[in-house]
């Protein structure tokens, strides 16, 4: 958590809101976190992955279907998504499974860029599913350890992460003049 508020900085996202966003989009944490503990390494995060697969190959299907009833779709704004909903087949795959890799990109984004694509969803969900693979091992490996901590690392982490928010949040809110 402190390595992912610290990319905040990093990449001059300085906003409560936006840490508040990612955050709530990025509830497979938490749900990773409970697999370990109830099913041990190995099954938990094997569960989390099959989730996370499952999930993506129904947001696919969903926003898909959803596209339909949208008159002006407004794009992404990133070249690489953009890119994506340009692409088919195997140039699709190919930029799925890249984007998958990149531990900060949504994805919802992914799966809407995707959407618009001509990429099926056979595809889709295989190169979804290799993406994945590395980001799983890593966030499982990350839990886990944090798992491990002591209360006293617990509390020291969730210390260091309060911090950071507010400092971003009084930084943002210097920046805006408030």
């Amino acid at each position: 958590m402190v390595f992912t508020f610290g990319i905040f900085f990093y990449y001059g996202e300085y906003s409560p809101e936006y840490c508040y966003k990612y955050i709530r989009s990025n509830t497979q944490f938490f749900l990773t976190a409970s697999n370990i503990t109830f099913y041990g390494y190995e099954k938990g995060i094997f569960i989390s992955y099959i989730g996370e697969c499952l999930g993506a190959g129904i947001s696919f299907l969903l926003y898909r279907k959803g596209i339909q009833y949208v008159k002006h779709p407004v794009p992404p704004n990133s070249k690489y998504l953009n890119k994506l909903m340009r692409s088919k087949g195997k140039e699709a795959a190919i930029l799925i499974v890249s984007l998958r890799l990149l531990p900060f990109m949504p994805s919802g984004l992914i799966n809407l860029g995707a959407a618009l694509s001509k990429i099926n969803i056979l595809h889709f969900t295989l190169a979804s599913a290799i993406g994945k693979i590395p980001a799983m091992l890593i966030e499982g490996y990350s839990v886990n350890e944090v798992l491990s901590w002591e209360t006293e690392g617990k509390v020291a982490l969730f210390i260091v992460s309060l911090l950071i928010l507010v400092i971003n949040w009084l930084i943002k809110r210097k920046r805006s003049g408030v």
